[in-house]
């Protein structure tokens, strides 16, 4: 089976993917779009359902809109909750995530110290206690069930870029999230990714620039 990533060579919408993908065990190809001239052959290829990315390519389909993406792979490798309950569970945690992540994917358009400012004075607030008590309430590792999910890969990518930006002891005060977070980047296959050449590094000025020549 051939799977194939078309993405900027940048985290963006795209690194959840990457994330779900390695948690997965599969292998797969990345397609960096690079210049304006790729981009709009991509977008006359019509694999595009929106003229937007990322594309994922599994399975003979052109999957597009990271939510669905995320969902399809969940389903298919059993990151989704066991029965309805735990899968409402998952999602309505992994939207939570998606709320919080959405300040990280700003900092490509706008002001990163207001970004940051925003993730550490609002942001960290509001979510890290609902999780802390999540955790709390627990009977297994996971946010939902006794397996991974995209509830904690959703999480973890949040927890990686607060760790990342604004330093480890912002989760320091946070005990039960600390102990889950440690232990997660700790896992096989996320651990192996972390180290590895599919997660990528931080934005870069000239990273934006590319982005912005090439889709804008």
């Amino acid at each position: 089976m051939s799977i194939k990533l078309t993405y900027a060579n940048g985290r963006g919408k795209a690194e959840i993917i990457r994330i779900i993908l390695a948690e997965a065990g599969l292998e797969y190809t990345e397609e960096y779009l690079t210049s304006k001239e790729q981009w709009e052959d991509l977008k006359k290829s019509g694999k595009l359902l929106y003229n937007q990315v990322p594309l994922l390519e599994i399975d003979g389909l052109e999957l597009v809109q990271t939510g669905a993406i995320v969902r399809y792979l969940a389903r298919k490798y059993n990151m989704y909750g066991s029965n309805d309950q735990e899968a409402v569970k998952a999602d309505m945690y992994y939207e939570g995530s998606r709320d919080f992540y959405a300040v990280f994917l700003a900092m490509v358009f706008t002001d990163e110290n207001e970004c940051l400012k925003k993730a550490k004075e609002v942001m960290v607030p509001k979510y890290f206690p609902v999780y802390e008590k999540i955790l709390k309430s627990c009977t297994t590792k996971y946010l939902v069930g006794d397996s991974i999910s995209i509830a904690d890969l959703g999480l973890l990518e949040c927890l990686l870029a607060v760790e990342e930006f604004l330093g480890m002891e912002l989760i320091d005060s946070y005990p039960k999230l600390k102990e889950y977070y440690l232990k997660l980047k700790a896992l096989d296959r996320i651990s192996t990714f972390l180290k590895g050449p599919h997660r990528k590094k931080r934005n870069t000025e000239e990273y934006v620039a590319e982005v912005r020549k090439v889709l804008f």
